[in-house]
């Protein structure tokens, strides 16, 4: 572990892991109580940090975004020691200047979907965390700076709709969101970021924009070979993102003060002679800090 203890993990797509100069690599299962991940985790070194990568829909994409273990996969990255966590995903864009290959650091999420499960808590022992502010804005403000210096072109905040999929939006789904202000959209997000924050991992999204959704009157007109393009070209700004964020994260004396890793303090509401102890043993890694577990 690092000089500071903190540990840098990503999220997304098989390209985000293929870093220049990665060292020390291993794929290691990481097992979870909450289910299987959806692939071994990749551990390495850059410049002597230490990175984890986890495939989300696995490697292949063998797994829809309503089928993602989403609980197991944070569970296991909270297990491999993981403190701030960059989550990349493919996003449509909801705006006429989101242009196709921009990425948006998005801040805030509307969540739409209704087939996942949701939280870490539940009968045994029920937690309420604040989602207010639904990234760590401190590791925001590094993503910024990096895609500066790496020549990408990022916009800062923005509303990200997770839909349920895997089906696309319907033309009216696409306008009505577009009246609620949204920024983009995409699959995979949430449940993601609110489990992110029950684990006290600082978590932030790159949505990376591969088209415009169906309300754009040239929708229909883009091809599969126009998108893949632009996927790729998404793939080769990811790894240069991900280059230039690791190195001021590694610098960043103040993540131990950061807010995020104590989103639990005041979240728990079972009193604690009637906490389910069989619940307690799954929680070992997402809450052990405020059980006293570990």
């Amino acid at each position: 572990m690092s000089e500071k203890g903190t540990v840098i993990g990503f999220i997304g797509g098989s390209g985000i892991y293929d870093l220049d100069g990665l060292s020390h690599q291993r794929w290691e299962k990481v097992a979870s109580p909450f289910g299987e991940p959806s692939d071994e985790l990749l551990f390495g070194e850059l410049d002597g940090q230490p990175l984890v990568f986890l495939p989300r829909h696995g490697r292949g994409h063998r797994i829809s975004p309503s089928e993602i273990n989403y609980r197991a996969n944070i569970d296991a990255l909270k297990r491999a020691g993981v403190t701030d966590l960059v989550s990349m995903s493919a996003v449509g864009s909801l705006r006429e200047d989101l242009r196709p290959g921009t990425f948006v650091i998005a801040d805030q999420f509307i969540d739409r979907t209704f087939a996942r499960q949701k939280s870490f808590f539940g009968q045994g022992l029920v937690a309420h965390i604040s989602m207010a502010h639904p990234v760590c804005g401190r590791l925001g403000d590094h993503l910024q700076a990096a895609a500066a210096e790496a020549g990408i072109e990022a916009v800062r905040g923005g509303t990200y709709l997770v839909m349920e999929g895997p089906q696309f939006s319907t033309l009216a789904e696409s306008r009505l969101y577009r009246s609620w202000g949204c920024d983009v959209i995409g699959m995979t997000n949430m449940p993601e970021a609110k489990l992110a924050r029950e684990a006290e991992i600082c978590y932030a999204t790159v949505a990376m924009v591969t088209d415009y959704d169906c309300w754009h009157p040239d929708h229909d007109h883009v091809t599969v070979d126009a998108i893949v393009k632009v996927l790729v070209a998404n793939a080769d700004r990811a790894r240069g993102l991900a280059g230039h964020v690791v190195p001021q994260l590694r610098a960043d004396a103040q993540a131990p003060a950061c807010s995020c890793r104590r989103a639990l303090e005041h979240a728990l509401i079972t009193a604690p002679a009637h906490r389910d102890p069989e619940v307690l043993g799954y929680l070992d890694a997402v809450a052990g800090r405020v059980l006293g577990a570990r």
